[in-house]
C-alpha cells in the first residue's frame, strides 16, 4: 500500500507502531499529522535514499527524532540493545520506525519481537519477510543476538 502518502516499504504494525523506508520531507508532515510523536531512524545520514536535516525537520514538526546509525555491512549488538531500550521506552507515544528502505528496520523490529515480545516466529518475522530475506551479514547478525538472548535469563514475577 503506497500511493504517494507513505514511504516505501510502510507497514502500519499496530496502532502506535508503523516502520517503512526513507520518507520524505511532505511524508514525514503526513507522519507527524497522523499523530505520531517520535521518529526512530536507523540509516546512515549518507545511506540512499536519504534525507538532508531530517532532525531538524522531525523536531520542528514537533516529532522526537532518535537516531541510530546502523552500518549496513556491520550491524552491531550494541545497536540493537540501544534500540531495544528505546522502544520499550517508548511504548505509549506514537513511533514511526524507518532506515532506507525497511532493511535494517524491520529486521531490528523482528528481533525485538520476537526476543523482547516473544512473538511466536511467524508472527515476530512480520513484516521482515514481505520485504526481505537477510544476506550473510544480516543473518549472522540475527543469530549473534539470538544467542545473546538466548543466554540472559529470563525474568520471573
Amino acid at each position: 500500500m503506497n500511493d504517494g502518502i507513505y514511504p516505501a516499504n510502510y507497514y502500519q504494525i499496530h496502532d502506535l507502531l508503523a516502520c517503512s523506508g526513507q520518507p520524505n520531507e511532505a511524508q514525514l508532515q503526513h507522519i507527524a499529522a497522523c499523530g505520531y510523536q517520535v521518529v526512530i531512524n536507523l540509516a546512515l545520514v549518507n545511506s540512499e535514499p536519504s534525507l538532508l536535516n531530517e532532525d531538524e525537520m522531525v523536531s520542528q514538526l514537533g516529532m522526537t527524532y532518535v537516531h541510530i546509525p546502523v552500518l549496513w555491512n556491520a550491524p552491531k549488538l550494541q545497536d540493537f540493545i540501544l534500540f531495544a531500550e528505546l522502544l520499550t521506552a517508548y511504548r505509549r507515544p506514537k513511533v514511526w520506525l524507518h532506515c532506507a528502505k525497511n532493511m535494517r528496520a524491520s529486521c531490528f523490529l523482528y528481533l525485538y519481537q520476537k526476543h523482547i515480545l516473544h512473538y511466536d516466529e511467524a508472527r515476530a518475522r512480520y513484516p521482515m519477510a514481505n520485504i526481505w530475506q537477510p544476506n550473510e551479514v544480516w543473518s549472522a547478525f540475527i543469530e549473534q543476538v539470538s544467542q545473546y538472548f538466548s543466554r540472559r535469563p529470563v525474568a520471573s514475577c
